[in-house]
């Protein structure tokens, strides 16, 4: 999952984005709303965490526009009001969800999490194929029902390849979505990291490189 954090508070910002980095979501962060509007029509994020009251376009415009695109990432509002009709004012703007400041961190995930898992109704919450089990909120895999430790990121390339239910994905795709926007995109890393996450299921290989086009797990 990749996340754009629009928040003009540069510590809270910073924090949201070290605590999704524990949980294998990688994420963006922008100051304001002429940034975020940019951010989303260059990059493909999977939610928005949008701070209402943000400089430059103002937050509820921000999410009108993300609204309008019915293939745009989903939106979480995050504010500073707390009250119940600004709550239902955040979701009549077209917010999929909307969280108070101040927020526990787990609640937060949950919820990013909950929006993510919308994305892809047709999968369930455990993702399984071809032997190999996969936990997004307990962030355990298991292989023919044994565990499995991962990396944060090859988590991440794992949960990628099984939500694409045997489609191909690209390096590109995977380093957009599983990295961040200073990633380079001639780095070996996706490479490499496919070749660990090989080896740490085990065989039979069921990560397949489809030349010219990525990997899937088949």
């Amino acid at each position: 999952m990749r996340v754009l954090i629009v928040e003009d508070e540069e510590f809270l910002a910073d924090a949201i984005r070290a605590r999704l980095e524990m949980d294998a979501i990688a994420s963006d962060i922008v100051g304001d709303g002429d940034a975020a509007l940019f951010a989303v029509e260059v990059n493909d994020y999977d939610v928005v965490l949008l701070d209402r009251d943000i400089p430059g376009t103002h937050g509820d415009d921000v999410c009108r526009a993300l609204a309008a695109d019915p293939e745009g990432p989903a939106v979480l509002m995050l504010t500073a009001a707390g009250r119940l009709d600004d709550k239902i004012a955040g979701l009549e703007l077209g917010a999929d969800d909307y969280l108070a400041k101040p927020f526990e961190f787990p609640e937060l995930i949950a919820r990013l999490r909950a929006l993510n898992r919308r994305q892809f109704s047709t999968h369930p919450p455990v993702l399984e194929r071809h032997g190999v089990r996969l936990d997004p909120f307990r962030r355990e895999v298991t292989c023919q029902g044994r565990y499995v430790a991962l990396t944060r990121k090859e988590f991440s390339v794992l949960e990628l390849l099984l939500r694409a239910g045997g489609g191909v994905v690209s390096a590109e795709t995977i380093l957009e979505k599983a990295w961040d926007e200073n990633a380079n995109p001639f780095t070996q890393t996706v490479k490499v990291t496919i070749s660990t996450l090989r080896r740490k299921l085990g065989d039979p290989g069921i990560i397949t490189t489809v030349s010219g086009a990525g990997y899937a797990i088949r």
